[in-house]
């Protein structure tokens, strides 16, 4: 596909810009900054680092909380037909450093309250050249905002694409072994912008406003474009640290529309008290991803919130483009068939969704198999790994590694992570299914369930439940009384353990490798179940 047929998506900002001047674009405190000001600061630094002599195809980190730098520089990277290969904030100097050098990283954009990933990066990453530093610069480092200064004025133009031009380095999680870099491009991600934009967030306009809860590096920052390429504000939370009430309090103040979250956010904000102090009646759509919601959280979050939940399942690999289910397929009223209780929706615009088994053909509805998708919205490949690229695209279809079926209607229910499910005496267990049933006790706050060595069994299931406050009489048996008759026996855990919290990851969702890992360096289960 040739030049004519993609858009740079950086031009997306230009042309709010342009529409918009004088609206606010980006709210943080009592900070706010227009589109006309956002474009001019960009066009500056993009000014400034082509002086420094970056070429379109290189590789800029950027270590930063949620900042306007960090909301700036992924324009700046897509100007220059540089690539943007944003860090979360919360990882390690040595995770860091992993991500420039694997990335290949020429420049890098930093706060200087990390100037220990700085020199991390330095150390592991040879192609290292230039440091930007938001705030105050060391020696031989360059001032972000001296850089900008110095270039207000000057409009360079965008750097031309071509649809397989790379622009974001999409780093997994790493569940299993290092992260590895999704490569996504221009006209990927165009598709995907397009894509949201109807699915997600139909009908917004410069009037609305949305709300950034999550670090901008991963899907916090793919929603933020679909708020850029239609002129609505983005308000960043005044710290790192998500405050139930603040967050409300900012709903409230800015009128915000739509926001992107996790459901383990989503239970916490509407938890609190303050869902019932503060206005909230111009949310329209609060979506969230990354996990199915659970039924007790999806029923208490539609009751306080009304019908504005959009959940949508896709990986990184996919930015997100697998299926959606927006806020008519919600309800409370679990005899209400527009409930659609489990499922995360039905297929993607323009996208294909089907369940494969291991000769790689669609398997009949209803059939639990393999997760897989294709259409324009699936990566490019993985960065320098031709063997993960080729096994996740295998047989022309970008393989999830989550297990699922469907339904007659082409509905998607998401069963677990191939890597989760567990045979315990012949029989598949799927822990998602079992956590659903212990979620549904008054006294379960939160609860991982995976599969562990059994003599007897081959694997056997282990229940790791935080307690709801209130409830600190749940007790083991209790638990397993309560799933008599409501799961089958073969896949009841064998062992419970109440631990005060779980492991997160830095997005919100829980991490069953932490989990798991947790259990063995306390002694649960060398000294309970092996």
């Amino acid at each position: 596909m040739n030049a004519a047929q993609v858009m740079n998506v950086g031009t997306l900002l230009a042309q709010s810009a342009r529409l918009y001047p004088d609206h606010l674009a980006l709210i943080q405190g009592d900070q706010c900054w227009t589109w006309a000001e956002i474009d001019t600061r960009v066009d500056a630094m993009v000014a400034a680092l082509r002086r420094l002599g970056l070429q379109p195809g290189e590789r800029i980190l950027v270590q930063s909380r949620n900042t306007l730098q960090l909301f700036e520089s992924c324009w700046v990277a897509f100007r220059l037909g540089c690539v943007w290969v944003p860090t979360n904030f919360r990882m390690t100097a040595p995770e860091i450093a992993y991500l420039g050098a694997s990335s290949g990283a020429s420049a890098m954009i930093v706060e200087d309250a990390f100037a220990d990933c700085t020199d991390a990066v330095h150390d592991a990453a040879q192609a290292l050249r230039h440091v930007i530093t938001i705030g105050t610069p060391r020696p031989g480092e360059y001032g972000y905002e001296a850089l900008v200064r110095e270039h207000l004025g000057q409009r360079p133009a965008p750097a031309t694409v071509d649809y397989d031009t790379p622009l974001w380095f999409f780093y997994t999680s790493g569940t299993t072994g290092k992260p590895k870099a999704g490569v996504l491009t221009h006209g990927q991600l165009s598709f995907v912008i397009t894509n949201h934009l109807a699915d997600l967030i139909p009908g917004t306009t410069e009037r609305d406003c949305s709300i950034a809860v999550a670090p901008l590096s991963h899907g916090a920052g793919i929603h933020a474009l679909l708020n850029v390429a239609r002129g609505a504000a983005t308000v960043l939370l005044p710290s790192e640290k998500l405050d139930p009430e603040v967050f409300w309090q900012l709903v409230e103040r800015h009128r915000v529309s739509n926001l992107f979250t996790v459901p383990t956010i989503v239970k916490m904000l509407v938890e609190h008290p303050a869902v019932d102090q503060y206005d909230h009646s111009t949310l329209r759509y609060m979506i969230y991803a990354g996990a199915p919601m659970y039924r007790a959280d999806q029923k208490l979050a539609l009751q306080k919130l009304g019908k504005v939940l959009v959940q949508y399942f896709g990986l990184g690999e996919v930015t997100g483009c697998i299926t959606v289910l927006p806020p008519h397929m919600h309800s409370a009223d679990d005899d209400d068939p527009d409930a659609n209780i489990g499922s995360c929706g039905r297929p993607r615009t323009g996208m294909e969704v089907a369940i494969l088994g291991p000769d790689l053909e669609p398997l009949p509805v209803g059939e639990v198999g393999e997760i897989c998708c294709r259409g324009p919205a699936v990566f490019a490949g993985y960065h320098g790994n031709a063997e993960a690229t080729e096994k996740a695209l295998n047989g022309g279809w970008f393989h999830t590694g989550d297990l699922g079926r469907i339904d007659a209607r082409g509905m998607l229910f998401i069963t677990g992570r191939e890597s989760d499910m567990y045979i315990s005496g012949g029989s598949n267990v799927y822990p998602r299914e079992v956590e659903e049933v212990l979620l549904t006790h008054p006294g379960v706050l939160e609860v991982a369930v995976l599969g562990v060595p059994d003599d007897k069994w081959g694997e056997s299931g282990v229940a790791v439940v935080v307690r709801r406050p209130d409830a600190l009489a749940v007790d083991e048996a209790g638990l397993l009384a309560h799933l008599d008759g409501r799961c089958a026996r073969y896949r009841w855990p064998r062992h419970v353990f109440f631990w005060e919290a779980l492991p997160k990851s830095g997005y919100g969702k829980i991490t069953k490798k932490d989990v798991r890992a947790q259990l063995y360096a306390r002694g649960d289960l060398v000294e309970k179940v092996l």
